[in-house]
């Protein structure tokens, strides 16, 4: 593998080389989910109900760290960023995933980025590990001077910009690596979104919930 996963909940072996590989690839979803697909055999994939846990493990450990690499990183219109992103966690808690999109000044898209979580976890850590995603990935690849993340969770935005004590256990990991993100880009702001508002990272904090859900293999 080429990079070490950011911290996670618990998750079955399945799940955790699942969430190996999109470490990997920089979680860029799609580009995980086609090294693995490539990697088994027949017409199977990682979502196909055809393709049973064993042989998804079996697929995976055959990948040589040499085949996981990044994509290339897009070039942005400016040092401004745009950053949206989601958790999902089905039963709160349950299986849980993050999702983060990166966009430029022009709202181009940059990356799409996604994770398991955990297999019993709950929606506010999701949310705070969807946006440890997110910064931590855009200060992987840019220097950005301004940010907007829209996030519709309004537990992380009192913690993180309201200077409220986080109020789930177990989150002070997450919660001190944002701020810590933060306090490099010079200005950031957030956007509260409504939960009829679109939300691109919804899509990718699903597919980590589904990752999540997976069995042990």
């Amino acid at each position: 593998m080429t990079a070490d996963p950011l911290p996670a909940e618990h998750l079955s072996s399945l799940a955790t080389l699942v969430d190996e590989v999109l470490a990997g690839v920089g979680y860029e979803v799609t580009a995980a989910t086609d090294v693995i697909d490539n990697a088994v055999p027949g017409y199977g994939g990682l979502f196909d109900p055809a393709t049973s846990p064993t042989e998804l493990r079996r697929a995976i450990e055959t990948l040589p760290g040499s085949e996981l690499t990044h994509p290339p990183v897009p070039e942005p219109t400016s040092d401004t960023f745009i950053l949206y992103v989601d958790g999902s966690s089905r039963g709160n808690p349950g299986p849980a995933g993050a999702g983060a999109v990166i966009m430029d000044a022009a709202e181009d898209q940059l990356a799409r980025l996604g994770r398991p979580v955990g297999s019993r976890t709950g929606n506010n850590t999701a949310e705070y590990v969807a946006l440890q995603l997110g910064l931590s990935q855009l200060l992987a690849r840019y220097e950005p001077r301004r940010l907007e993340v829209r996030i519709d969770s309004m537990t992380v935005i009192q913690d993180v910009w309201g200077g409220d004590d986080p109020t789930e256990s177990g989150v002070e990991t997450y919660s001190e690596a944002v701020a810590a993100a933060l306090s490099s880009i010079p200005e950031h702001q957030y956007t509260h979104l409504a939960d009829s508002d679109p939300n691109p990272a919804d899509a990718l904090a699903t597919v980590g919930a589904d990752i999540a859900a997976f069995g042990p293999g």
